[in-house]
């Protein structure tokens, strides 16, 4: 089989020295099924992967994606006919299997290694950390691969041209939007708009925006309703978010066309001549829906959303990302658990694209571009990383008033009329 293998071993910035411990397994004749969402080049890239355990092991592993994952592994998992491992988009949905006790947990000792070996380690075995039926903890989930949510998108030609600077603070960063605003221009593109999920953008900016305005404790307590949506330290965040997408001479079109313009067409204004706008706030993945002839890191490049200078809160990013956990234990499966917890494991994804990691172990050099190091290494650089809260909320709030109260919020309600709606519907929960 090593003949199909993706990346030559021994060659490459590879950690290869960790496929030793796993050569002298021998789990010839075991399979380990493993289902997620991945699917189309993301399973390419995982398969390619798990070759290299296959290789070493002599086990078979079946990964399998699907596009209604969430809901096919609660099936699966209720039915007593789960896979060995499933990898979780939503850390929601894990606890609530944890919850019903159909999760395997990991113990202390792959907390323990979590919190040493990944950037921000506390706050990561803290996520993958929930409760049984009996309402004791355990840890269940490690994150492998992460996604970066932090980031502020520009067209350096467009800030060369203007006489602009990338700002480094949030302090700096409302100063250059204000100046743009007195140049005549228009600082950002915004756009909520995303189909039955419209919305969604707005919280994405409400949770960077709590990030940089409070300690990670809050955030925290907010994401479990421990402090109330509308607590004041939550509706200073939404009044925050509408100093930018409320400001008519903020954002292009008006706030009206802030709920109304799809997040994907919302990039457009920057590559518009003259630009519409000179700065989007969106993931790492909003360049799969920038022009076709747009190169990242020339043509269009980022920078990390800067936290206040006036304020002790370090660098937070805000985050999303998949959650590995064993749904049917096995010797081959905790064998695997532990390959995929390798700096190897996820240097081979690394250097194959779309990939970033908080793996502190892993070689940067693997990854398949600059732009990619670059955003990885914000990771490993930030003081805090949080996932995405709406994520973590039950869906009625993360994925249903939270959304809508967004909208609402960019119509023209108050902050405070949204946070209470929001959090009564918490209440009728």
């Amino acid at each position: 089989m090593a003949q199909d293998l993706h990346f030559p071993i021994g060659e490459g910035p590879f950690s290869w020295d960790w496929l030793e411990e796993f050569e002298n397994l021998d789990l010839s004749g075991q399979t380990v099924t493993i289902t997620g969402p991945w699917l189309g080049g993301e399973q390419d890239s995982i398969r390619r992967v798990l070759a290299y355990f296959e290789d070493a092991t002599g086990a078979n592993v079946d990964y399998s994606g699907s596009d209604s994952f969430e809901q096919q592994i609660q099936v699966d998992t209720q039915a007593g006919s789960p896979p060995n491992m499933a990898i979780f988009p939503q850390p929601g949905l894990a606890e609530d299997l944890a919850r019903q006790d159909l999760l395997v947990p990991l113990g202390s000792d792959a907390a323990d290694w979590v919190r040493e070996n990944f950037s921000d380690g506390d706050g990561w075995a803290d996520l993958g950390t929930f409760e049984n039926s009996s309402g004791e903890e355990d840890f269940y989930g490690v994150m492998y691969r992460v996604d970066l949510k932090s980031l502020v998108w520009y067209v350096p030609d467009n800030f060369e041209d203007y006489g602009y600077e990338v700002p480094t603070s949030m302090e700096e960063m409302i100063a250059l939007s204000d100046q743009m605003v007195a140049d005549g221009e228009t600082p950002w593109t915004i756009g909520l708009g995303s189909g039955a999920a419209t919305g969604w953008p707005g919280t994405d900016w409400i949770e960077d925006l709590m990030l940089r305005l409070h300690e990670p404790e809050v955030y925290d307590g907010w994401v479990t309703n421990d402090i109330p949506f509308n607590d004041p330290r939550v509706i200073e965040a939404i009044e925050l978010f509408g100093e930018f997408a409320r400001n008519p001479d903020y954002v292009a079109g008006g706030p009206q066309a802030v709920a109304t313009t799809d997040f994907r067409d919302a990039p457009q204004a920057l590559f518009d001549i003259p630009p519409r706008a000179f700065m989007h706030r969106q993931a790492n993945f909003i360049p799969a829906f920038f022009p076709d002839d747009v190169v990242v890191g020339e043509d269009v490049d980022f920078f990390y959303m800067p936290s206040y200078d006036g304020k002790d809160l370090g660098d937070p990013v805000l985050s999303a990302g998949t959650m590995m956990a064993i749904t049917r234990d096995s010797n081959a499966t905790r064998a695997l658990m532990q390959f995929l917890q390798t700096p190897l494991a996820h240097e081979l994804w690394m250097a194959q694209g779309e990939f970033l990691t908080v793996h502190l172990g892993a070689n940067t050099e693997a990854y398949a571009s600059d732009v990619l190091r670059r955003q990885g290494e914000i990771l490993l650089g930030a003081d805090t990383v949080r996932f995405d809260a709406s994520d973590m909320m039950p869906a009625a709030i993360g994925a249903g008033t939270f959304w809508t109260g967004m909208v609402d919020f960019v119509g023209g309600a108050s902050a405070q009329e949204i946070a209470d709606d929001i959090q009564r519907s918490w209440d009728d929960l």
